[in-house]
């Protein structure tokens, strides 16, 4: 780990200053900066880097933040907050009437200054991108006193109320006695330590044992059984100063109070978190962290700003900013684009992919919806459960923003899970595959609340009881396809994913065969194709036959599996891929309004949900599009087909923006663009939500993302299109990334392309421009 830091610190810097000239001169725009305080905490701000998000605001003249780093998984696998963080100044400048508080894209962090008479005092708070460490730096215009309480509501055992369990893995499931438990909070050291330590039985044996697992549980990855998590807050004039006791919103909580032993023009605070396996490595990792940042604390704030500026330079969409207005909702597209992508950055070195349900920057669930008054813990839909179809849409736009780094949690929390997965095939069918279901638990095995608790003691085991996610296998294929979508757009060595990618292709082939011998003789039908039955296209047309998604993610990962570079031969029997490849059948087509559409699948026999599966071959599967044969076919799907009409919507992780943009469908394209990427309607604009999820809902902004991404630049074999479904009224100046380690950078003003570069370019040739076509 200190290697690959180390190296990454170094590359930081060089990028840095190679790129400093090049530097967006329009990100400036899009900070997000306040003149009052906020109401509440549902008014804050994001922070954050490496795998750390704070919510930061300032509130009744306190400065607070909430703190949050990827994986912290209790018993019943809530994803704990690691408290809040109130800092107090005497005197007090934020009782004043003047305020400011800033989100400085560039660099990183936020800061807040304030005024009171003649005390003034600015704030910074950044988190170092290379340690996981927090910083508070205060500096005033004369000497003032300093607090900094550290806040916990698990200051004592809570038992979880109807309703609570929607934050772990029991959701709507209310078992007796289930509770979070407390941390271990205490002065040492002249700092406040808090730590969370998981027993080691957990919601883990829980679902074992109900998925009849028993037998193979020893052999089955548990990552959560004493799963060891928290931090340690100081501060060098600091001194520990007693509790405090206090409820915010609806919570208790207690407070470990630090106060400076005198007064000073400056003050400083590191609150240094880390996560283990065990209390004894956790307190190791600790003390080697302390260290590291002591030894580096004169370069850390160059360094991960150095990471940020190379963030900004890498991609970037600016639209309209040469007459930036906030109430311009097509400029307002292209800033929240850029706050979202900010936010996913904050976690590029998580244990743990970012959360479709609210990522790093929850807070009091109250603010979200009045009827769920608990613990700034909770967020719906779970916290180590992982919504597939959700997760996805956080992903894929990292391939054209070129943030193939950030990429690697997610690809490497589906390799971690391959063991369980394939096992649950071998247990169960006696087959080989990995069988990856929708909603996943971190420790690979179905959710228990939708594999179903209340179940027909003679429903066979491995199947899921669920009217929504009964046979919705594929999204795991999408994964698979980011991952050879890295391969083919950035080079990436990809040789670890391999047995991913092959086993989750393998279940397939050999769980639709076996499925086929218990209906009869024959694992093929009479054309030599796999028989998909029953499966599920998504969550809504289901026990389908041939569902579309799960043809055309078969065809297509395989295609791209067979096409890779030589250099992988030895890794690849390219025979079987395409022997299997053969046995996918195809897809299916109905008719509608006497236009031929694409087909859910060849037969369903009810839905379930508002998903628009007939169109999944359009996007992500890339079948048709702009520069694509038999287009038409798609754009009849959208046009006559009533689900797709009845579905079509802008929230959450709808995709219809993305579909318009990828038919060249301009003028509805532009419509959802905006509906979806406008301001959210909360303080912090690109806090969206809760759409079907929780806030900041991170399926709406990555779909958001993909759907500007797509408007702006498609790429079809080895052509690159600029514009295909772009607004003529819309000015633009962005950089993406393309296939063959390429990126595009272009500036259109009134209606003209005043500047393009292609790196390399000999790819320019490659180049086609469709703007000229739209207007």
């Amino acid at each position: 780990m200190r290697t690959y830091f180390s190296i990454l610190i170094i590359t930081s810097c060089v990028l840095a200053m190679l790129s400093v000239s090049a530097q967006p001169r329009q990100l400036d725009q899009y900070n997000t900066v306040w003149n009052t305080p906020s109401e509440n905490a549902s008014e804050s701000m994001p922070c954050g880097g490496g795998d750390i998000g704070l919510n930061v605001w300032s509130e009744d003249g306190d400065v607070l933040f909430y703190l949050s780093k990827s994986g912290t998984f209790d018993e019943s696998n809530t994803f704990l907050k690691l408290g809040r963080v109130r800092l107090k100044l005497n005197p007090n400048p934020f009782d004043g009437s003047v305020f400011k508080q800033e989100l400085h894209l560039k660099d990183g962090y936020v800061s807040l200054s304030a005024r009171k008479g003649d005390v003034s005092a600015d704030v910074k708070i950044w988190v170092d991108v290379v340690r996981p460490v927090i910083h508070v730096e205060v500096n005033a215009s004369q000497k003032i006193n300093a607090q900094a309480h550290y806040e916990s509501w698990r200051y004592q055992n809570r038992f979880l109320r109807k309703l609570e369990n929607f934050q772990n893995s029991y959701k709507w499931v209310n078992p007796e006695g289930v509770k979070t438990y407390a941390d271990q909070i205490l002065f040492t050291d002249g700092g406040v330590q808090f730590m969370h330590q998981n027993n080691s039985e957990t919601v883990f044996d829980v679902t074992v044992k109900q998925q009849g697992m028993e037998a193979v549980k020893d052999s089955l990855y548990n990552p959560i059984a004493g799963l060891t998590f928290g931090g340690f807050m100081t501060g060098e004039n600091m001194i520990a100063a007693g509790n405090e006791n206090g409820r915010y919103q609806n919570t208790n909580f207690k407070s470990w109070v630090l106060e400076s032993k005198r007064a000073s023009k400056s003050h400083e605070i590191e609150i240094f978190l880390t996560t283990a396996d065990s209390r004894s490595e956790w307190r190791s990792k600790m003390d080697q962290l302390q260290k590291e940042a002591r030894d580096n604390r004169k370069t850390a704030f160059e360094n991960t700003t150095a990471w940020w500026q190379q963030f900004w330079e890498r991609s970037f969409v600016f639209i309209n900013s040469d007459d930036a207005a906030e109430k311009d909702t097509v400029w307002q597209v292209g800033r929240n684009y850029q706050l979202f992508r900010y936010m996913l950055g904050c976690n590029a070195y998580g244990n743990y992919p970012t959360k479709f349900n609210g990522g790093l920057f929850t807070v009091d669930p109250v603010f979200t919806d009045s009827t769920r008054a608990f613990t700034p813990d909770f967020r719906n839909w779970g916290g180590g459960t992982f919504t597939a179809q959700n997760q996805r849409l956080v992903y894929f736009p990292m391939l054209k923003s070129g943030d193939f780094e950030l990429m690697k949690p997610q690809f490497d929390f589906y390799k971690r899970l391959l063991h369980n997965a394939t096992l649950r095939s071998q247990f169960y069918w006696g087959h080989e595959g990995a069988c990856f279901t929708e909603q996943i638990e971190n420790f690979g095995l179905p959710n228990g609340s939708e594999y179903n608790w209340d179940r027909p003691e003679d429903y066979p085991k491995g199947r899921q009881y669920n009217a929504w996610l009964e046979y919705q296998y594929d999204t795991s294929l999408e994964f698979c396809f980011m991952i050879l979508e890295t391969a083919r757009y950035n080079g990436n060595e990809i040789s670890e994913y391999l047995p991913l990618i092959k086993s989750c292709l393998t279940f397939f082939d050999e769980h639709y065969r076996y499925l086929a011998t218990q209906r009869g003789r024959q694992t093929l039908d009479g054309n030599g194709h796999l028989v998909l039955y029953p499966g599920s296209a998504c969550e809504t047309y289901k026990m389908a036959y041939n569902s579309t998604t799960t043809v055309a993610a078969l065809k297509i990962v395989l295609e791209h599996l067979i096409a890779l570079p030589n250099r992988y031969d030895g890794q690849i029997d390219r025979e079987r891929w395409k022997a299997m490849l053969d046995r996918v059948p195809p897809i299916s087509f109905t008719e509608h309004e006497g236009h031929q559409t694409i087909a859910p699948a060849k037969l369903w026999e009810r839905v379930n949900n508002t998903e628009v599966p007939q169109l999944y071959p359009v996007y992500p599967w890339g079948m048709y599009g702009v520069g694509k044969a038999n287009l038409e076919v798609a754009i009849n799907t959208w046009k006559y087909d009533p689900d797709a009409i009845k579905f079509r919507s802008h929230v959450g992780w709808k995709q219809d923006v993305i579909f318009a943009a990828r038919m060249g469908l301009n003028d509805e394209a532009a419509d959802l663009c905006i509906a979806k990427m406008k301001d959210s309607g909360r303080r912090f604009p690109a806090f969206w939500g809760p759409g079907f999820d929780w806030v900041p809902d991170h399926n709406w902004g990555g779909s958001g993302m993909i759907g500007v991404q797509e408007m702006l630049m498609q790429t079809v074999d080895d052509k690159i299109y600029l514009f295909p479904s772009w607004p003529k009224e819309w000015d633009v100046h962005f950089k993406l990334h393309a296939p063959d380690q390429t990126t595009i950078e272009v500036v259109l003003k009134k209606g003209e392309i005043e500047s393009l570069k292609v790196f390399p370019e000999s790819r320019t040739e490659d180049v086609v421009n469709c703007y000229e076509t739209n207007k």
